[in-house]
């Protein structure tokens, strides 16, 4: 449906992208470029459900709009730029985060950023003076902790499983249920993280009836 708002495509000059996972490199608005999109790759295992879906709406519309600038914004930009040491280390061997980068990242950075900013102008506040604390609930969900604006603490971790239940991710549960579960189902740890990714949470809660919240 034509609803006049642009006569053609080739009247879009540029394109934002919402994409879930930067680590620590990508924590601005990123011009997109096929190198860019190639380094991205490597944090696909650390947030399949969204990564790999998002560089693909990158080339579908790089394709059919080719001379439109494709920029990307970071679900992870908001928490990894300003959240403290003590915050993001894992009680667990430091050399995997000196290896591996293994270490809290956070996620929904463009909800929450927005959202605190929101709340200092409707209370006619500075938000440089405010602590505050968001929620971002849905399918995915997410509880972000900010002084003076600036992310201090956030419920999701090295990906997006991490911290509450959500639509069809587990959120926190004991680590030892990975390894009782795959020794009693015969599963190995990467089916495991399909069925804490996809088949958990609300869903998994209420024996595959549905994944709504709202249900």
């Amino acid at each position: 449906i034509n609803m006049g708002i642009i006569g053609s495509l080739q009247e879009i000059e540029g394109v934002g992208h919402r994409m879930a996972h930067g680590g620590t490199d990508y924590t601005k608005a990123t011009l997109l470029t096929e190198e860019v999109l190639q380094d991205l790759r490597r944090f696909d295992e650390l947030a399949p459900l969204h990564n790999p879906a998002n560089i693909m709406g990158v080339r579908a519309f790089a394709k059919e709009l080719p001379d439109a600038i494709q920029v990307g914004v970071f679900d992870t930009a908001f928490s990894t730029s300003t959240l403290p040491e003590e915050n993001y280390i894992y009680a667990v061997p430091y050399e995997w985060y000196e290896k591996y980068g293994v270490r809290r990242y956070g996620f929904h950075g463009t909800s929450h950023k927005y959202v605190s900013q929101k709340v200092a102008e409707v209370m006619g506040r500075d938000i440089k003076d405010l602590k505050i604390i968001t929620c971002h609930l849905g399918n995915g969900a997410s509880i972000s902790a900010s002084i003076g604006g600036k992310c201090v603490d956030t419920s999701m971790g090295l990906t997006p499983l991490e911290g509450l239940i959500m639509g069809t991710r587990s959120g926190d549960i004991d680590p030892a249920v990975c390894q009782f579960i795959c020794n009693k189902e015969g599963i190995d740890i990467n089916e495991m993280l399909n069925i804490l990714n996809k088949k958990s949470g609300i869903l998994g809660m209420s024996g595959g009836i549905s994944s709504d919240f709202r249900d």
